[in-house]
């Protein structure tokens, strides 16, 4: 009793305790709301009860239950350090870090317990290896698997799933050949991989071959032509997929409308609109951007707005989808106001009407979206920087292009072959050929088009020496090279040279495409050689390629110089649509070859036509009408040209000067010269002093020597002092016409030798 009074009177003589204060609360503030939302907490990983577990190991004398209870334990340790493998980058922490070790442990134990046969175990482990990228292990861990024979379908789908991520597809088909047994996953997953690489038919034998379908599986087909842009043959495959009762998803119908448009099915993909109603399909986002493109590609904007309006959420590939088809429609204008109304605008909405303003020819607008869209804080990727650079090259704008390249390389997006191989093209037609070759010699790695930019660079320059070396030094060579070579010889006037090249190009086995045909029948019409002409257009025809707008143009053209007039007509009513150029050459030729009264037939029936005449088509026929005696007509077409906004240059002031002085009126021509630039003229003022050689007008010929001196001593030109040298001693001055020949003489003036192109 003693003892229990002096413990109770212990009790009361201890100091009370005050309760622990509560642990600080997380602060509840929006933002430390959200920032915890925002990480997602890995799992827990019991790592405590997992050691005494694996130290008590196994049961001793297990039964079945008890075995499978235990190897489930396993596989559910090994899926979470899976996941928190998934979620190691954000937030790291102390459990993730220790996750890798004991998977290493786990696998060790299912080998050392026999736990390795278990389906579970080895699947788990194989993806465990997989979110830690010990590709290494996994690869071990699966062919142990294969040798315990616990190697599932699902552990199979998993392993070619894993070499199709790394690249690997080769690896990937000899593991899909060697499956026991191949799922309907295994055969999407190649399909798809094939189809990505570019292997149709590999993708096209798997697909028949399977004897399973799926939506998966259907849809990897249809997308797969469709990226390989072969949209007539999807269809038949969206077809087979409706009889084998397979309901399309979103995927499978954007697919499939891209599939109509690309092939021009409408009535089919109005067909395909109205399944998506029945599926209860039609309300989702992707498929309404599909059918404003399929709308506006129909050329029904009106729908297309329609559909647009009716959204009820847009997103930014809605609004680019209106902006990009209005673009391409040639609707600029309505382009850009789609783009002020966008409520957001990415690097794609830029880029698409940056591309289009530079396809279509209006460099400086592409140059200046480019600037709004960098003041609009708005990333550029490497599409935008290759479209501003051409519209820069385009322009010949150097410190334009510097610029952009300085965002380029701040950004990294040099690295990519694309902005380099612009940037080499910017350069070239800038004139600075040697730091086109800087950037050229600073890639690590080249393609075949950063080696054709290069060298049409070179002989845009009239660099045909180095264009040639570095043609030589190309590893592979296409179409385009050949082109770029034989088109530079020609620009260049090196008219046998072209010939040459396009003879080596075809002792190489390469097919020529039409724009090298288009050239080389450049080079015979400047040649006059019709039987090499002919000859290309006999490969033409052999090749099967049709008949089409600038093959049709360039033939007309060399026959008309060849003098085969009747071959060049021929070919000019035979062309199914004919351009401003075409009626040209035809014009043109028609006056070259003394056809006069029916070349300016041919213009009037061009003006008829609607067709838009060039500076070129007006030169031909004040040509025409100077050999035919037609003043009052050539100088209706000459006071014409600034109607149709083509203000007239050198040639056509000489042409018309040839007109008035073939009719004697040496006066009228001088007044005309006197109106003009003084920087233009001094091939009119030499006609006019021709002309008064021949009519002896020695008044307007004093003049013209007069002016045409100036001329030549601001430009540095002597071909005029033959002239004036001639009508001084046509007149009797003999004593001027002396004086220029010593001057000519002590100058070491020389006639430039006669050559022939025969040999």
């Amino acid at each position: 009793m003693g003892s229990m009074r002096a413990a109770a009177r212990a009790r009361r003589s201890r100091p009370r305790q005050r309760p622990l204060p509560e642990p600080a609360r997380p602060s509840t503030s929006p933002a430390a709301r959200a920032k915890t939302e925002k990480q997602p907490t890995p799992p827990t990983l019991p790592l405590k009860a997992f050691k005494l577990r694996l130290a008590s190991g196994p049961p001793l004398a297990p039964t079945v239950k008890a075995f499978k209870s235990y190897a489930e334990t396993c596989a559910s340790l090994l899926r979470l350090c899976g996941r928190a493998a998934a979620a190691a980058s954000n937030p790291p922490c102390s459990s993730v870090s220790s996750a890798l070790p004991l998977v290493l442990s786990l696998h060790a134990h299912a080998v050392r317990c026999g736990l390795g046969a278990d389906c579970s175990v080895a699947s788990n482990l194989l993806t465990a290896y997989a979110a830690f990228a010990r590709s290494a292990d996994r690869d071990r861990a699966f062919d142990d698997c294969v040798a315990g024979g616990a190697a599932s379908s699902f552990v199979y789908d998993f392993m070619v799933s894993e070499h199709v991520k790394a690249g690997d597809i080769a690896s990937a088909r000899r593991l899909f050949d060697g499956m026991p047994e191949r799922s309907v996953i295994s055969y999407t997953t190649m399909v798809d991989a094939l189809m990505k690489r570019g292997s149709v038919r590999d993708a096209v034998d798997l697909y028949k071959r399977c004897p399973l379908h799926s939506v998966a599986f259907f849809t990897a087909m249809i997308s797969g032509f469709v990226c390989n842009e072969l949209h007539q043959d999807a269809l038949p495959v969206f077809r087979k997929m409706l009889s084998c009762s397979v309901t399309p998803n979103v995927v499978t119908l954007v697919s499939v409308f891209k599939a109509c448009v690309g092939a021009g099915e409408f009535d089919l993909a109005m067909g395909v609109a109205g399944l998506a109603i029945k599926w209860n399909l039609f309300g989702s986002i992707e498929v309404q951007n599909s059918l404003i493109t399929l709308y506006l590609r129909m050329g029904d904007a009106a729908a297309a707005h329609r559909v647009f309006d009716e959204m009820q959420v847009r997103d930014v590939v809605s609004w680019t989808a209106l902006l990009d088809v209005y673009a391409e429609l040639g609707d600029l204008e309505g382009a850009r106001q789609v783009l002020d109304a966008m409520p957001e605008r990415n690097e794609v909405s830029w880029g698409t009407l940056i591309a289009r303003h530079e396809q279509k020819g209006d460099a400086a607008e592409a140059a200046r979206l480019f600037s709004q869209m960098i003041a609009d804080s708005c990333r550029p990727n490497s599409s935008c920087f290759s479209s501003v650079l051409s519209a820069c090259a385009t322009l010949q704008d150097l410190r334009g292009g510097t610029q952009i390249h300085t965002n380029a390389l701040k950004m990294g997006s040099t690295s990519s072959l694309f902005v380099s191989s612009s940037l080499i093209d910017m350069y070239c037609k800038c004139k600075q050929c040697r730091d086109a070759q800087r950037i050229f010699d600073s890639l690590q790695r080249k393609n075949i088009v950063c080696w054709n930019s290069l060298i049409s660079g070179y002989s845009w320059n009239g660099k045909m020496v180095e264009a040639d070396k570095l043609f030589k030094k190309m590893p592979a060579r296409n179409a385009a090279s050949w082109n770029t070579m034989i088109s530079g010889y020609a620009e260049n006037r090196q008219f046998v040279d072209a010939l040459k090249s396009f003879r080596a190009m075809l002792a190489s086995g390469q097919i020529p495409g039409e724009i090298t045909l288009s050239s080389v029948l450049l080079v015979c019409a400047n040649l006059c050689s019709i039987e090499m002409g002919k000859m290309v257009h006999a490969q033409i025809v052999k090749l099967g390629i049709k008949d089409n707008i600038f093959n049709g143009t360039a033939l007309s053209d060399m026959y008309a110089k060849s003098g085969d007039l009747d071959s060049s007509k021929r070919m000019f009513y035979q062309m199914p649509e004919k351009n401003n150029i075409t009626w040209t050459v035809m014009v043109q030729g028609l006056a070259e070859n003394g056809f006069a009264e029916e070349s300016i037939l041919l213009f009037e029936n061009m003006m008829a036509n609607g067709i838009s005449p060039n500076e070129h088509t007006f030169l031909a026929i004040l040509f025409a009408c100077s050999h035919s005696g037609l003043v009052e007509q050539a100088i209706y077409y000459f006071e014409t040209m600034q109607a149709h906004g083509i203000p007239p240059k050198d040639k056509h002031y000489t042409c018309m000067v040839d007109v008035l002085a073939r009719a004697g009126r040496l006066t009228e021509a001088e007044e005309l010269l006197m109106k003009i630039p003084s920087n233009l003229g001094a091939n009119a003022w030499k006609a006019l002093l021709s002309a008064c050689n021949t009519y002896s007008n020695k008044e307007v010929g004093e003049r013209a020597a007069k002016k045409l001196h100036e001329l030549e001593l601001a430009g540095g030109n002597k071909a005029g002092y033959v002239l004036r040298s001639n009508m001084y001693a046509s007149s009797g001055k003999w004593k001027y016409a002396a004086d220029l020949r010593i001057l000519m003489k002590g100058a070491n003036f020389k006639k430039a030798g006669g050559c022939s192109w025969l040999h």
